[in-house]
């Protein structure tokens, strides 16, 4: 099988972070977003993946490069506007040949992987396998309807979704869905809609199989999505202490310390993990908290946050539920507000009274 990972969106729910970084980049548990489908696929013993790119290609291409770090080969496809989920598989075909492929959205996190998920679909030979997951807003999502185990119908974002089943963000295909993405036409939005091709193999009579996750998945578009991924993988990553922690501190459960990260007269509380060549002085760092590289917290509060590279924090009384963009600079005149909820761009300055 081969791998196709879409990584050409604009990100716009999580502007303004991506307004100036490709969102499959922003690093959950200090790995960018993006490197946790390529391990999957790696995992699962696919080798050749193609990479939908967009106006964030050059970014995505420094990141990833050829594959080899992953132990893949990866092959760049440029798409020249984000002009729907099908259409990415339109302009894959040279890459993708008559091949099955496993599609993975590049902003999407799946517990389990998709070992299993590969395994199953190559021993049962459908001709597309599709995930689902029960979610408490299906409006913001393709949508199922199933009869016992066969798949009805599927809506796009539907209104009025006709049940709480989502589709997950990584789908299985055969080579009849060329033909599939062939034959649609645009949505009123303009795309050309996954759920509208798969819905084409569903009335042409073709084998299209559904299967509920067991594990959680997270399509980290929103801010509150991305911090509660944030959250899950913390709380399975191992504690490992590379950096230095000085006696005067106190590190209490899932802690992560990277190598070069300082950590002197503060107290860090775990789950949570601080970056290369970061430094945390006489602050607090509260569970669920991610501080990537090169950042200095000092005389400060962070909690339930995701701190990209080189911010500078300094004298705020608290921060939580928050992401802020790479070279942030927060800091505190003499008047401390209780606590501070924050999304800011990249190369913002705050300067509070």
């Amino acid at each position: 099988m081969k791998g196709l990972i879409l990584s050409g969106g604009a990100g716009t729910r999580l502007r303004p972070i991506t307004h100036t970084s490709a969102k499959q980049l922003v690093p959950v548990a200090n790995k960018p977003i993006l490197f946790y489908g390529l391990e999957a696929m790696a995992e699962a013993g696919i080798g050749e993946v193609g990479i939908i790119i967009g106006e964030t290609g050059d970014e995505i291409r420094g990141a990833a490069g050829d594959g080899s770090d992953f132990g893949l080969r990866i092959t760049y496809i440029e798409q020249e506007a984000p002009l729907g989920l099908a259409h990415a598989v339109l302009i894959a075909r040279d890459f993708l040949a008559a091949d099955p492929f496993v599609m993975y959205l590049g902003d999407n996190i799946l517990k389990e992987g998709i070992v299993d998920l590969v395994a199953r679909f190559e021993s049962e030979n459908p001709n597309s396998q599709i995930l689902l997951a029960k979610v408490a807003e299906p409006e913001r999502f393709g949508v199922a309807e199933l009869d016992g185990d066969r798949i009805v119908r599927l809506v796009e974002k539907p209104p009025e979704p006709p049940s709480d089943l989502a589709l997950v963000g990584v789908y299985m295909f055969d080579e009849t869905i060329h033909e599939a993405v062939r034959a649609i036409e645009p949505s009123p939005r303009g795309e050309l809609e996954i759920t509208d091709a798969i819905q084409w193999l569903i009335d042409d009579g073709r084998d299209v199989r559904p299967h509920l996750i067991s594990g959680w998945w997270k399509d980290t578009g929103r801010l509150e999505d991305l911090l509660e991924a944030n959250r899950l993988i913390l709380e399975t990553v191992t504690p490992a202490v590379e950096g230095s922690i000085d006696d005067k501190s106190d590190v209490v459960g899932r802690v992560t310390v990277q190598d070069g990260a300082e950590i002197i007269d503060s107290v860090i509380r775990g789950p949570a993990i601080i970056g290369r060549n970061s430094k945390v002085v006489r602050s607090f760092i509260g569970p669920f908290t991610s501080i990537y590289e090169d950042c200095e917290v000092i005389d400060s509060e962070v909690e339930h946050s995701v701190i990209l590279e080189s911010c500078r924090i300094r004298s705020i009384s608290r921060i939580e539920d928050s992401l802020l963009g790479k070279e942030v600079i927060v800091e505190q005149d003499p008047q401390k507000p209780a606590a501070l909820r924050l999304m800011l761009g990249d190369h913002s300055r705050l300067s509070l009274p």
